[in-house]
C-alpha cells in the first residue's frame, strides 16, 4: 500500500478546478473565434457596393468614376472635361425587363464630410441605344462624398437615391 502524501486530498479539488478553468477558457476562446469569423463575414458582406435601386417596374443604376474613363471622342462630342481630379456621377434608368436606357430627368447634390454641398448638373448622353446621364464634378484626393440624386422616372414619379463614395485620383 502506498503512503498517502500529506495534503493530497487537498490537491484533488484543486486539479479538478484547474481542469474546469481550462475547459471554460477553451470554450470562451472557441466562442470568441466563432464571433470573430461571423464578424469578418459581415464586414465582407458590408463591403459590397450597391449600384442600383428598384422603383416599381424601373431599375435605376448609378456609379461614380474618374473622368479619364470616358472615351476621348465622347468627351469631345459632349464637351466633357477629363482630368485626374474630375469624376462623373453616372445614372441610367431601365425597365426591369432588360430594356435599354430610358429618358429621365435628374437633379442632385454632392456633399463632403464637412457638409459642404455642391449641385450636380446632369447632361444626357446617347451612345447608340444607351441613354445615361452624367454630372461632372471636381474632387480632392481621398475625398468622401454623399450623393443625393432625384430621378424623375418615365412614368412621372420622382424617386430619391442617396449613396456615398470615396474618390481617389488615379
Amino acid at each position: 500500500m502506498r503512503p498517502v502524501a500529506a495534503g493530497s486530498a487537498d490537491r484533488a479539488p484543486q486539479v479538478t478546478e484547474e481542469v474546469n478553468v481550462k475547459r471554460i477558457l477553451s470554450a470562451v476562446a472557441a466562442a470568441a473565434l466563432l464571433f470573430w469569423a461571423a464578424s469578418a463575414a459581415a464586414v465582407q458582406e458590408a463591403k459590397i457596393i450597391k449600384s442600383h435601386q428598384d422603383f416599381g417596374d424601373y431599375r435605376v443604376f448609378y456609379s461614380v468614376f474618374n473622368s479619364e474613363f470616358i472615351k476621348p471622342e465622347i468627351a469631345r462630342n459632349y464637351q466633357l472635361i477629363r482630368g485626374k481630379d474630375r469624376a462623373f456621377v453616372n445614372v441610367s434608368v431601365v425597365k426591369k425587363d432588360g430594356s435599354k436606357g430610358l429618358p429621365a430627368e435628374m437633379s442632385g447634390t454632392a456633399t463632403n464630410l464637412m457638409q459642404q454641398s455642391r449641385p450636380l448638373k446632369f447632361q444626357e448622353v446617347r451612345d447608340g441605344d444607351a441613354i445615361y446621364y452624367l454630372a461632372p464634378l471636381r474632387f480632392d484626393d481621398e475625398e468622401t462624398l454623399t450623393f443625393d440624386v432625384n430621378v424623375t422616372l418615365p412614368d412621372g414619379r420622382t424617386e430619391n437615391i442617396t449613396f456615398r463614395r470615396r474618390l481617389e485620383r488615379d
